[in-house]
């Protein structure tokens, strides 16, 4: 029970770790438009952490409406950032080695973002009747640049950062928190580490 008690509380730690990190990079890219990082670190800690990087990106949420207030964005929020850490968590328990899966995975979501954003501030805020779909579009061009902005940055996060920040996580993370067990070092090195741990000791 001790035991169990102590994993639960390690995995809340680095789930409130994961969800800090996802609000300061934000912050720390908020003056430049759709530049951010958060989509790459979801997409590690879902890779990685499975689960419980889904309940960070819930954690991220809850913090952005504390600090933003409510708007048509927390609707966005709490659908898409869970959604696009389920889809890589789910990447992550497959054990997908390739780079271009999660990269394609990662452009198209990246892409729906802009069309549910717009389909929801159509929604919202002109309703849902008549012309709606023109009314969508016009939505949807007028952020085109911003949502194209996105996609190129996300483009180049997930091709160069992402498998060295996955490699990194599960090499400092504890093994039990992550879907990757380490490899066990060889008996004879096992054998030679214990030999030198002992040295001192002569007979």
């Amino acid at each position: 029970m001790r035991a169990r008690a102590k994993f639960t509380a390690l995995q809340a730690a680095y789930i409130a770790v994961c969800a800090a990190t996802l609000t300061a990079g934000k912050a720390a890219l908020a003056a430049i438009p759709n530049v951010e990082v958060v989509s790459l670190l979801l997409g590690v800690y879902g890779y990685v952490f499975g689960l419980a990087g889904v309940l960070s990106s819930l954690i991220f949420c809850a913090v952005e409406v504390l600090i933003w207030g409510a708007g048509s964005w927390v609707v966005l929020y709490f659908i898409y950032w869970p959604l696009f850490t389920l889809l890589f968590a789910l990447l992550g328990k497959a054990k997908i080695k390739s780079r271009l899966i999660p990269l394609l995975c990662a452009l198209t979501m990246t892409a729906f973002f802009g069309v549910l954003s717009s389909l929801i501030d159509t929604g919202l805020f002109t309703g849902f009747h008549e012309n709606f779909w023109h009314r969508f579009a016009v939505l949807y061009v007028r952020g085109g640049a911003f949502y194209l902005t996105q996609i190129i940055c996300n483009a180049v996060a997930f091709t160069f950062l992402f498998p060295p920040l996955c490699a990194l996580l599960r090499r400092i993370a504890p093994a039990k928190l992550t879907r990757f067990k380490r490899k066990k070092p060889l008996a004879g090195a096992e054998k030679m580490r214990k030999n030198t741990l002992n040295c001192h000791i002569i007979k």
